[in-house]
């Protein structure tokens, strides 16, 4: 199946931050001739341009969120229940509750991330939407962020895949958070197990729909520094690859997302070149 590469420019500080510029950094590295994809244009409403947070939630620009968060459900539907395949690049991962609203509630969703992102308005130090996502997916966030209460996936059908959370206060408030039925493997849990090994079991275990999340974050910072929010210890491209491979090529597997590239920090546009070699060696394995 083709993929329809979608650009959901969504930077939830509201301060224009590289990530906002992303999806068009991807796109002049090649992405759309790397793959064998289709071109499904630009989010326009995904982008907030409020940097305050709000008093009540504590969330950075709610009423943006919750306007971007319709138009990337629309959108995400319409290509779901046609039956096509989205490549959503985002952007922040405050992308994904849009996403997962337009999903079957049954569907299993790969997370791949350096942070767990289960903050809230109150204990996020940011405010940002995109410390908070996976709470929000889950039904543990603020209903601000997206407008409706109640978890959008199934808790038990998440797997929360090489994170590395900070050992600062924040880091354990937010690991304290995690819902206890979300399925965790720590990057250094994942690599003892073996990338391949760990990606080729999730894409065999279930039986229903599935999607992809990848914060490009879970890449080690010395193979991937232009990220925001960088941690120590993660996959390297090689573990990266081994791991997602098999769940790219999953027949039950509705979409990918692909986040937090910072553009302004890749002045020269070779990280977003790798990025464009990994995501056509996992999404395009016999090279069409």
């Amino acid at each position: 199946m083709r993929w329809v590469v979608v650009d959901v420019p969504l930077d939830s500080s509201g301060a224009a931050r590289g990530e906002e510029r992303a999806p068009a950094a991807l796109r002049r590295a090649g992405l759309l001739t790397a793959l064998p994809a289709d071109d499904g244009g630009r989010v326009d409403e995904a982008l907030l341009r409020d940097p305050a947070r709000a008093a009540q939630s504590g969330v950075i620009d709610p009423a943006g969120l919750r306007r971007a968060g319709a138009a990337i459900t629309a959108r995400t539907a319409a290509l779901v229940t046609g039956g096509r395949r989205p490549l959503m690049l985002g952007g922040d991962c405050a992308i994904l509750p849009g996403i997962c609203r337009a999903l079957p509630p049954t569907t299993e969703l790969w997370f791949v991330d350096a942070h767990p992102d289960f903050l809230d308005g109150a204990t996020s130090p940011t405010g940002e939407a995109a410390d908070m996502d996976l709470s929000v997916v889950t039904g543990h966030g603020p209903a601000a962020a997206i407008g409706q209460d109640g978890a959008l996936l199934d808790p038990g059908r998440v797997h929360l895949l090489g994170h590395r959370p900070s050992d600062d206060e924040s880091g354990r408030i937010e690991v304290a958070r995690i819902d206890p039925a979300v399925q965790q493997l720590p990057a250094a849990e994942l690599l003892r197990r073996g990338a391949a090994t760990v990606g080729a079991g999730l894409a065999a275990a279930g039986d229903g729909p599935a999607w992809l999340h990848l914060d490009l974050d879970a890449v080690d910072p010395r193979d991937l520094p232009a990220v925001t929010y960088p941690e120590p210890d993660g996959l390297r491209w090689p573990d990266l690859i081994a791991l997602i491979g098999p769940l790219a090529r999953a027949d039950r597997l509705l979409g990918m997302s692909v986040t937090d590239l910072n553009a302004d920090e890749d002045p020269d546009g070779r990280h977003a070149r790798r990025v464009v070699e990994v995501l056509a060696e996992v999404l395009d394995p016999t090279g069409r």
